[in-house]
């Protein structure tokens, strides 16, 4: 099964060299599952052809807002509906997610409650899992159908479901601790307060469940649907 992976955005200059690009950890989530990738960079407007060219999608995290004026933004939005009426699974992780619901008919907005950076815990239907988080905007109305599959206090709309077809997280299951770390060095200082970067660094050796939810991911993409 090959997967489309939709770059929205890029690691940090100073990290890529040792920890990779955001796809290369989707691919290193995601090794093992027997699937094959190719990298469309939209951020530099570089697209597929159509929805066809693959048989699943995944669209990464991004520094930018999907509100924000850029030029890529609005054929992504293109992209994602064609995807959606073509009937191939979805997968959206932050920017992901929140671009996702956009194209569909929520809203995304700068949350004013501020930022989630690093160890968080989500409910999943009442199990506890999890992740690493590196955001300040959330999807604050959903699309017409979507269902919250987890949540918690700060982030109301964690987990998304649509129908059978797309899945979207607000969380990063494919940060590790040292993503983190290095995240709150080069994009942390300056931006995100320091208490929230202070207990984000503290909290670096917690275990997350994001082995298991790459299972979940692949198990999604390989899930027969009917036509």
């Amino acid at each position: 099964m090959k997967i489309g992976i939709l770059q929205t955005g890029h690691a940090p200059d100073d990290l890529k060299p040792v920890l990779g690009d955001y796809t290369d950890m989707f691919q290193d989530l995601l090794h093992g599952q027997g699937f094959s990738f190719e990298t469309y960079s939209v951020v530099d407007n570089d697209f597929p052809d159509n929805a066809r060219a693959a048989d699943g999608w995944l669209i990464t995290g991004s520094k930018h807002g999907a509100y924000e004026d850029h030029p890529w933004i609005p054929p992504l939005e293109d992209l994602i509906r064609e995807i959606a009426d073509s009937g191939r699974p979805l997968i959206g992780v932050c920017f992901g997610h929140q671009i996702i619901a956009q194209a569909l008919g929520g809203k995304v907005e700068k949350y004013p409650g501020g930022w989630a950076v690093g160890y968080q815990t989500y409910d999943f239907g009442g199990a506890p899992l999890a992740f690493n988080a590196w955001h300040q905007d959330q999807v604050t109305e959903r699309p017409e159908g979507a269902i919250v599959l987890a949540s918690n206090d700060f982030c109301e709309n964690a987990a998304l479901l649509y129908g059978d077809q797309i899945l979207t997280v607000q969380p990063h299951p494919e940060f590790d601790a040292a993503f983190i770390a290095g995240l709150i060095e080069t994009r942390g200082r300056g931006n995100v307060p320091d208490d929230l970067l202070d207990a984000a660094a503290n909290n670096l050796d917690k275990p997350t469940a994001s082995e298991s939810f790459a299972d979940q991911m692949a198990d999604f993409f390989r899930k027969e649907r009917t036509a």
